[in-house]
């Protein structure tokens, strides 16, 4: 069994994956480089979409080329620094020979690279945090490392430690993201939580923490909907929710009288953004 089989038996790709399939020479020749087989089965199985809501692979096709895109920007976003802070760059940067080339990047800014040594199929991968200025190199190409983090098999300090016990990927979807600010209410939190959950059944866990000072996070699926939820105290009182556009008035429906269900008060709507909605 490949890598990439393995892969798919942990985590099954989409039945329609998003701008999954291109014209990988055009790409290359973009690039001027050899992209590895590994790397262009990840793309034309998975597609456009995220591990676990955190890691983002960069396909080069569609709407969202995001591969040469950011390759092309690279170099120049670093030069700066580098001159400045030559012992903090321990590698070359795309497209210097041999130099990083990001692959996927990650919800916390993180990037995962391919140190582009050698053949394509031995790039090493090297997980790369540029606020921190670390860099954690791994002898796996992409696939593996993928297989590896999300497995628990492969750790680096850069990444999370702990990944979910049954991972997933959610192929990207244009949706549209309400934060809806609550009042405490009386009931406690788990019951709050279980009410929420029963007014978008079916739902699907996305993970959450529960910290020592009680504030916590619980990240869920409405799978029949396509929505995606959190509710938390973490960061204040409230319902956070991404949708497709098309839902807007049924999500503002639902999520009020869940509220009032939980024993809450709406007392704002915005977007992700900061913005008033649903005035």
């Amino acid at each position: 069994m490949t890598m990439i089989d393995e892969l798919i038996r942990l985590v099954p790709p989409p039945v329609e994956p998003v701008d999954a399939r291109g014209d990988w020479s055009a790409v290359e020749a973009a690039l001027g480089l050899e992209l590895p087989a590994d790397f262009k089965t990840l793309i034309e199985r998975y597609g456009l979409g995220q591990f676990v809501d955190f890691v983002t692979p960069l396909t080069p096709f569609g709407t969202h080329d995001l591969l040469v895109q950011r390759a092309q920007r690279l170099l120049d976003r670093e030069r700066s620094f580098r001159e400045k802070y030559p012992d903090e760059c321990p590698h070359p940067f795309y497209p210097e020979p041999g130099g990083l080339l990001e692959w996927a990047g990650t919800d916390n800014g993180d990037s995962l690279c391919w140190l582009t040594e050698g053949e394509p199929d031995g790039w090493r991968v090297v997980v790369w945090n540029p606020r921190n200025i670390a860099y954690d190199a791994h002898d796996v190409g992409a696939v593996e490392f993928l297989h590896g983090w999300l497995s628990g098999r492969i750790t680096t300090p850069i990444l999370p430690d702990e990944v979910e016990a049954s991972p997933w990927f959610e192929p990207f979807r244009e949706r549209e993201h309400v934060y809806i600010e609550l009042s405490e209410g009386e009931s406690p939190y788990h019951e709050r939580l279980r009410i929420l959950r029963d007014a978008l059944a079916p739902t699907a866990d996305r993970g959450g923490y529960d910290d020592e000072d009680g504030d916590r996070q619980d990240h869920f699926a409405a799978t029949d909907l396509g929505w995606l939820l959190t509710y938390e105290t973490a960061y204040g009182h409230r319902i956070r929710v991404a949708f497709p556009p098309e839902d807007e008035e049924r999500a503002r429906v639902t999520l009020f009288d869940a509220a009032r269900r939980m024993g809450c008060q709406v007392l704002s709507t915005t977007t992700h953004r900061g913005e008033p909605v649903w005035a």
